[in-house]
């Protein structure tokens, strides 16, 4: 849908820059709208945009790469949803992804858009690397192709494609045997989820995406999945049914706490890890999904777990959602998102920043980096983390 549409252009003149969408719960700062947090600046707020958005649908001002990089800078990360205290509060996020729509239909896309959308247009995956490549990460774990399993482990782009993301798909894997879990992957097989393409504004190939893996489940008779990252849990349970796509998607976390609640899997020792745990967007605001990646490292023993300050509902978006992570348009500065997460996050003595969602764990990680905390702060996903207190090597 676009934003010109009767549904969007009716309300978007509702929101009257109050201010509250870049709050936290507890109202303690104004920098947790990420994209506001890296600019300073009202324009490129959750208010400020839809102001931009508004008047260029009317005609007030002419589209410009700079319209265009602010309205493509949201990362969808919902904080805006959950503190405007307006009736408009649930369609923000739609507009802003109506507006790309728009600009998608009239090819106004800033480059670095339009090249990732390129690549999974050509390639099947936002890094432009070849579909046979697709899954070599698991050639020598050995791990079944589905077949009727009780589970398929979809894998996404990340956990395929990335050096980094590979390890903790590799973790994953590792915890699943472990558990006694029965499940698949498709390998070269899988398609992209569609998820960071249809918040692109891209419908028409978002859709093409969905359908095309929805096929694909169909085929093999896939009635369960398994995710490791949240964005594809929002794609399975969110956007699939809207195509027929109805299948029973859990993140790994969920099912991972139910094999320890059960017993099917053991729970570790960790000899005294100070943890702390950065919420994704995608599980956590857009999921409602806060306690099943905590079960989860409390079940390790001896492990402290020390909460930022912004937490669960209130967690500061690592920059990385609605293909941010891909674009980079809120990096390359001390105030992008992810080094401001990674500050909060050695604010709390912590040796070792958890995350479920590989599109943070490669953001923080490049964070941490550029904060010069190597030698003090490891981010690792829950998986890794868990493993590592299991003794289980990777």
């Amino acid at each position: 849908m676009r934003i010109s549409d009767y549904q969007y252009a009716d309300i978007i003149h509702r929101c009257f820059r109050c201010g509250y969408c870049k709050f936290p719960a507890d109202w303690s700062d104004v920098t947790n709208c990420p994209a506001y947090a890296r600019h300073r600046m009202e324009s490129w707020s959750s208010g400020g945009r839809l102001w931009l958005i508004r008047a260029w649908v009317t005609g007030e001002i002419e589209w410009s790469p700079y319209l265009a990089e602010i309205v493509y800078a949201c990362t969808a990360c919902r904080n805006c949803v959950e503190k405007c205290p307006l009736p408009i509060a649930d369609n923000i996020v739609n507009m802003v992804v109506a507006a790309r729509s728009e600009m998608v239909e009239r090819g106004l896309l800033p480059p670095a858009v339009r090249d990732v959308l390129t690549r999974v247009q050509q390639r099947g995956n936002p890094f432009g690397l070849p579909a046979k490549k697709r899954g070599e990460w698991a050639e020598d774990l050995r791990v079944e192709k589905f077949s009727g399993q009780d589970y398929l482990l979809y894998i996404g782009a990340d956990g395929s494609y990335d050096s980094r993301a590979q390890q903790a798909a590799t973790a994953l894997v590792r915890l699943l045997e472990k558990a006694g879990v029965s499940f698949g992957i498709l390998g070269k097989n899988e398609a992209d989820d569609g998820n960071d393409v249809a918040f692109m504004g891209e419908e028409g190939l978002a859709d093409y995406l969905m359908e095309q893996t929805i096929a694909r489940f169909r085929e093999l008779g896939v009635k369960q999945v398994i995710t490791l990252s949240p964005h594809a849990l929002y794609a399975f349970t969110a956007q699939y049914p809207r195509l027929g796509g109805d299948f029973q998607a859990y993140h790994y976390t969920q099912v991972l706490s139910g094999q320890l609640r059960t017993g099917a899997l053991p729970t570790p020792q960790s000899g005294g890890l100070r943890v702390t745990y950065h919420d994704p967007c995608f599980l956590g605001r857009w999921s409602n999904e806060y306690k099943a990646p905590r079960k989860v490292l409390g079940a390790i023993g001896g492990l402290q777990l020390a909460e930022m300050e912004r937490n669960r509902k209130s967690s500061l978006c690592c920059g990385g959602g609605s293909g941010n992570c891909y674009t980079d348009l809120l990096g390359g500065s001390e105030e992008s998102p992810a080094r401001i997460r990674i500050r909060q996050a050695a604010e709390t003595g912590a040796g070792i920043l958890a995350t479920a969602c590989p599109n943070c764990l490669v953001l923080l990680e490049d964070a941490v980096r550029a904060e010069g905390l190597d030698d003090k702060l490891d981010v690792r996903d829950i998986c890794e983390v868990f493993c590592q207190a299991s003794g289980i090597p990777l």
